[in-house]
């Protein structure tokens, strides 16, 4: 037997997905729209219609009801005053002859009921009664009251025994020596009720024609006006994935027409920007890959020419041998910014491959905190290390894996200010991150925003402590942009700064829960330890720590 949970849940499946497709269809809107609003005015207008029709109807036949039975009382009032009966037996039978005539006159389409009115106290009794003893339940106090207090031509709605609509008329007999007597004439508002349901059936079927009429019109019309809409869509999408030449067709002229031809006339525009773009970034790559060649060969011839000079600088005076120790310092990051130009252009070029392999995450962080541990000890930094429990493994290019966790541990332990870093390595099924933390200088968020951008610094006035050529960061996001994942930067002013790498372990991306908080705190790395409530199976690392001395 199902659950009401899984029952819930079995029939919430078609109500997403008809929301779905309810925010997805402007074509589905309009005509549901369109009919909801024609059963609201179909049912409101046929309330409005059947009911002045109902009233129409009931009110013509009361009249003619009030007026026949005023007639035939009248004439049966006359009738009796007319005659010379005096003996009971001769009342009875007029009350019989009335009673038959009455009858005669209306056939089966009237009911009669004669009752002895209460307060007729006279000896002399007549038989009374009715022409269907069903009647006798269908005249109520209240009729029998107003009749008994004089009120003229009493009458009321009734539901007769076979349970047809029906109207009672009340009217007083004087009987001459019997006393007064009342009658009641009982109709059927049967044919009135047929008429009505008829006018309903046929509001129905007309109402549900007219709904479907107008919902076929509000497709349609929907469907014209939408056509063009969508091929619009159909070929941005087209443009968007770099097909150029797409082109709306353009029929007649209308304002849709207008539409395609603006339409069309926009997309040659930026065909002829996006060709002039690319020709000139063509050229700028081309020109900085071309440079960067260039300049490789007498950087050569300088680099020898340097060696030379810093090797012999013990012999020369201090202000040269000083000259030579910058010279050969400056070639390096000279020799490191080629590089760097050098991988950019293959990248902007889209010629950059990746070499992938099975690896543990953490071993490629291990090895790059123990490369930067010297220098940032240097620096008063400690660089800590933590990894959550079981393997990280992914499947990965590892050089450019290293080169992006270098970056990241070069410019956190830069603005560190004597301060810690903490990196956290962690996994889910997904996907694999790394975190690295540092609670030095810290970002603005617009800072935040430009954090990638080539060349950029957030204080140009502060020199570079660990080297670097300002292109780091941006060669490290589009290595995460090649392994499909996401470099990810936080800060804040004198919080420090935290950059996050994620990367999928399968084609199936990294999935919308973060793997590890951006902006970790320093009890969440030790979380990660043996220590905290996600002990690892391997153990925090601390590098650099018997030089730094920082407390956490």
């Amino acid at each position: 037997m199902r659950s009401p949970r899984m029952t819930a849940l079995r029939l919430a499946v078609p109500v997403r997905r008809g929301a779905r497709r309810w925010r997805r269809s402007m074509q589905l809107r309009v005509v549901s729209t369109v009919l909801v609003v024609g059963v609201l005015t179909v049912v409101v207008l046929g309330a409005v219609v059947v009911s002045q029709i109902r009233d129409g109807l009931v009110e013509t036949r009361v009249d003619r009801i009030l007026a026949e039975s005023a007639q035939d009382a009248a004439s049966a009032q006359e009738y009796i005053e007319s005659s010379s009966a005096a003996t009971p037996g001769d009342l009875q039978t007029l009350v019989s002859t009335v009673y038959e005539s009455l009858s005669a006159v209306s056939g089966d389409s009237r009911g009669l009921v004669l009752l002895q009115a209460e307060d007729n106290e006279t000896d002399l009794i007549l038989t009374t009664g009715a022409s269907d003893a069903a009647l006798l339940s269908v005249v109520s106090d209240e009729m029998r009251e107003a009749v008994a207090e004089g009120v003229t031509q009493p009458w009321q709605h009734v539901v007769l025994p076979d349970g047809r609509p029906g109207v009672v008329v009340g009217a007083p007999i004087e009987l001459r020596d019997a006393g007064e007597y009342e009658l009641y004439f009982v109709y059927s508002l049967e044919a009135e009720q047929e008429t009505l349901a008829l006018v309903q059936q046929s509001l129905a079927v007309g109402g549900a024609v007219l709904i479907g009429l107008v919902l076929l019109q509000a497709w349609f019309v929907t469907l014209q006006a939408l056509r063009p809409v969508r091929q619009a869509a159909r070929v941005a999408s087209r443009l968007a994935d770099g097909l150029l030449s797409e082109r709306m067709t353009v029929r007649g002229a209308d304002e849709m027409a207008t539409l395609a031809k603006t339409f069309n006339e926009m997309a040659e525009s930026l065909q002829r920007q996006i060709t002039r773009m690319e020709d000139l970034s063509r050229v700028q790559r081309r020109f900085v890959s071309d440079v960067s060649h260039e300049l490789r060969t007498p950087l050569t011839t300088i680099r020898i020419a340097a060696d030379l000079l810093y090797d012999a600088k013990d012999g020369f005076p201090p202000q040269v041998a000083r000259s030579a120790e910058l010279l050969n310092t400056q070639i390096d990051r000279f020799e490191l910014l080629l590089s760097d130009l050098l991988e950019m252009s293959r990248i902007d070029a889209g010629a950059a491959q990746l070499e992938f392999e099975e690896t543990d995450l953490t071993d490629i962080v291990a090895e790059e905190v123990e490369a930067i541990a010297p220098p940032a000890a240097d620096l008063g930094v400690e660089v800590r290390l933590w990894a959550g429990e079981g393997k990280h493994r992914a499947s990965v290019d590892r050089p450019r894996v290293s080169r992006i966790v270098r970056n990241l541990l070069s410019n956190a332990v830069e603005h560190a200010q004597g301060g810690p870093v903490d990196v956290a390595v962690a996994s889910t099924a997904r996907g694999v991150a790394v975190v690295v933390r540092d609670y030095g200088l810290g970002l603005t968020p617009h800072e935040v925003d430009r954090v990638f951008d080539r060349f950029w610094r957030a204080d140009p006035a502060r020199a570079r402590t660990m080297g670097g050529t300002g292109l780091g960061l941006s060669i490290a996001r589009e290595d995460a942009l090649l392994h499909e994942g996401r470099l990810e930067a936080w800060g804040s002013p004198g919080e420090g700064a935290s950059f996050r790498l994620s990367l999928p372990r399968t084609s199936r991306g990294l999935g919308k829960q973060p793997i590890l908080p951006l902006a970790m705190r320093e009890e969440e790395f030790v979380a990660l330890s043996p220590s905290g409530r996600q002990a690892p199976r391997r153990t925090a690392h601390t590098i650099g720590s018997e030089v730094a001395g920082g407390e956490r």
